[in-house]
């Protein structure tokens, strides 16, 4: 196989994953999860009731209490935060299961502190307690529309994460966070399968492993950026998750303030790795004075490749794209969005055009770009619009996304020239 057929088969790879992590019409699916307990109906009903006079027993939420003047609903404040970093509050409204269990009931949210009304139209929750001569069976079912997997995979995982702390707090009375799937080691291993996973893709050889591993560190070092922006901007909290074969998500501790932030936290990924061009240029150039090995030139050129074009490609002005975040913050009408839109996809195709790709190669770039922007629309909207940026906070941003484009831009050519 080539290196064309190869980035090839790679690329529609990560196309339909992204189609069916992201957009693959799954319509209303329910996911349900059923464990039995060692304990009463009436001491697990105590707990699930949200009224219940232990409503409050897992770790992140705060109070559970029922609205004195609005009979069948109930506040429900969480520890996570809004916006305003205050504790995400939410209301639910309850309705009786008459064929359920020893006790049931469903509830829908009513009203959040954090997203829009509209995110919660066809959600919906049932839950169902069973005696049984163990002790109590729990049943928790919920329904909602999906576009994609991710999140009804998520919600699937999040369901069973509340079952294992509901067990530890019946055995012990401390409800604790389960899972370890944030944690350094998983993220770790993730991202040492996702090296393997890429190697076959360059070539099952010492330069294939290579490539593989310098695409994970760049990665690694994009979301590194994210991170290091959303501590900047007062994240008590950032993580990051690792996604074998199409990357990295960092993720921060609460929503958006202004719009400000949402392109200063897009840009820094690319931002922050520029920082990183000039270094390794230097160091390739430290060569010819004998500061470093001459065996290191060609790593370190391919390193330099792979950095430039990564953050290149992520400032594509595309939906889920950093670059696309960036322009829609920066340009708030249509026309201009569109104007800034194909002028930075010119500027990139103008690089590929530097460095000797073939006309044939840049008008599949621009299929695959149409394609990710088809595949990318949609966003959850928040319940408060976010605070527009003033004109120093504009100008600031559009020239971070200038000298961004301009250093990744530079390091590829660099890069092409010193290895081709």
């Amino acid at each position: 196989m080539t290196a064309l057929q190869s980035a090839g088969l790679l690329l529609s790879i990560n196309l339909g994953l992204l189609w069916l992590l992201m957009r693959m019409p799954l319509g209303q699916r329910t996911i349900s999860v059923i464990r039995t307990f060692r304990c009463s109906p009436e001491t697990l009903w105590k707990a699930i009731n949200p009224a219940g006079e232990a409503a409050d027993w897992h770790h992140a939420v705060i109070s559970s209490r029922p609205i004195a003047h609005r009979p069948g609903f109930v506040e429900q404040v969480y520890r996570h935060l809004d916006r305003n970093g205050e504790p995400l509050r939410r209301i639910l409204a309850l309705d009786a299961l008459p064929a359920g269990g020893v006790h049931a009931f469903r509830s829908r949210i009513a009203d959040d502190s954090t997203l829009d009304p509209q995110f919660w139209t066809h959600y919906t929750e049932s839950r169902i307690i069973r005696a049984t001569p163990q002790g109590a069976t729990l049943e928790i079912s919920q329904t909602d529309h999906y576009r994609g997997l991710a999140f009804l995979l998520f919600r699937y995982f999040v369901l069973q994460r509340e079952v294992r702390s509901l067990q530890g707090w019946l055995e012990t009375g401390i409800s604790k966070p389960q899972g370890y799937f944030e944690g350094p080691l998983v993220q770790t291993s993730l991202a040492i399968l996702s090296t393997l996973l890429l190697w076959p893709f360059f070539g099952l050889s010492v330069s294939g492993l290579m490539i593989s591993t310098f695409l994970t560190l760049v990665i690694v070092l994009h979301e590194l950026g994210h991170m290091a922006a959303y501590r900047a901007f007062g994240h008590k909290s950032v993580r990051m998750i690792f996604v074998p074969l199409l990357g990295g998500i960092a993720i921060g501790g609460r929503p958006y303030k202004n719009l400000f932030e949402v392109a200063a936290c897009a840009l820094m990924g690319a931002g922050m790795s520029a920082f990183l061009v000039q270094i390794v240029i230097t160091a390739y150039q430290g060569i010819g004075h004998g500061l470093l090995p001459a065996s290191f030139g060609r790593p370190l050129l391919v390193f330099l490749l792979i950095l430039g074009a990564f953050n290149l490609l992520n400032l594509l002005p595309m939906h889920r794209f950093d670059g696309g975040q960036v322009l829609r913050q920066i340009f708030r009408t249509r026309h201009s969005l569109m104007v800034a839109s194909f002028a930075v996809t010119g500027c990139i195709l103008a690089i590929g055009w530097e460095i000797g790709l073939s006309n044939n190669l840049l008008i599949a770039g621009l299929v695959v770009f149409i394609l990710l922007s088809m595949i990318g629309s949609g966003s959850v909207k928040p319940r408060q619009k976010l605070d527009e940026m003033n004109d120093g906070e504009r100008m600031l941003v559009a020239f971070g996304l200038y000298a961004a484009i301009a250093m990744h831009g530079y390091a590829i050519i660099f890069a092409s020239e010193n290895l081709f």
